[in-house]
């Protein structure tokens, strides 16, 4: 509990971070340019970032975007706004609050992709409706999304992931709709970079195979 409480005094004081208590936290939405970044260069959102890793390897690859990392857990954004602030990474910002009001932060057609990288699988059929690629969080995305803009996803866990592809099959808006349960051996690898998170690293160590899909709405 006191490393939490340290980290979440860390946080509250790094200008990279976006949370309740901070002036910006309700004046955001829709001026993550003109307020946050300063820019007007692209905006790339990582959902259930965890530590931030795929926020970071992005943003190095990639300074001609802007890049923010969502998740609730303050503890886990730590890692990532504190190693964005320390090798000043200006195209790096982390947004704490759950995904559920991820419109709150967020005007429609702002974000030009989405990430959603190892989300917790809800494995218990109660909780089908708290899956972050079920069929009323897809609808929130595709609000927030740019047309042409992709949405990315990537999982370790094989029933999330069927049960996402099924969730897909019975829209009628989406287009340029690849997938693969196996990442490191296809053709979509170049995707994503080669960058891995810590749970990915975890899960590939106990065996499990990456799988991955992305496609675009149709507008």
């Amino acid at each position: 509990m006191k490393r939490k409480l340290e980290r979440f005094k860390i946080i509250s004081e790094l200008p990279n971070v976006v949370e309740p208590g901070k002036e910006i936290y309700t004046k955001i939405k829709g001026n993550w340019r003109k307020d946050y970044f300063k820019n007007n260069k692209p905006i790339t959102l990582e959902l259930a970032c965890g530590r931030g890793e795929y926020t970071i390897g992005l943003a190095k690859r990639f300074p001609e975007r802007n890049f923010i990392g969502v998740d609730i857990k303050g503890d886990r954004i730590w890692k990532g706004s504190t190693i964005a602030h320390e090798e000043g990474l200006s195209n790096v910002g982390f947004l704490r609050t759950v995904i559920l009001v991820i419109e709150n932060f967020f005007e429609e057609k702002e974000v030009d992709e989405i990430w959603l990288t190892f989300p917790d699988p809800r494995p218990r059929k109660r909780d089908i409706k708290r899956r972050l690629s079920g069929y009323r969080y897809i609808n929130m995305y595709k609000k927030l999304l740019k047309e042409d803009g992709f949405f990315r996803f990537k999982t370790d866990n094989t029933a999330l992931f069927d049960f996402t592809l099924e969730e897909l099959n019975q829209r009628s808006d989406i287009k340029d709709f690849k997938f693969t349960h196996n990442l490191y051996s296809s053709e979509l690898r170049d995707e994503c970079f080669d960058i891995k998170t810590k749970y990915e690293e975890m899960f590939e160590r106990q065996g499990e195979t990456i799988k991955y899909l992305r496609f675009r709405f149709v507008c």
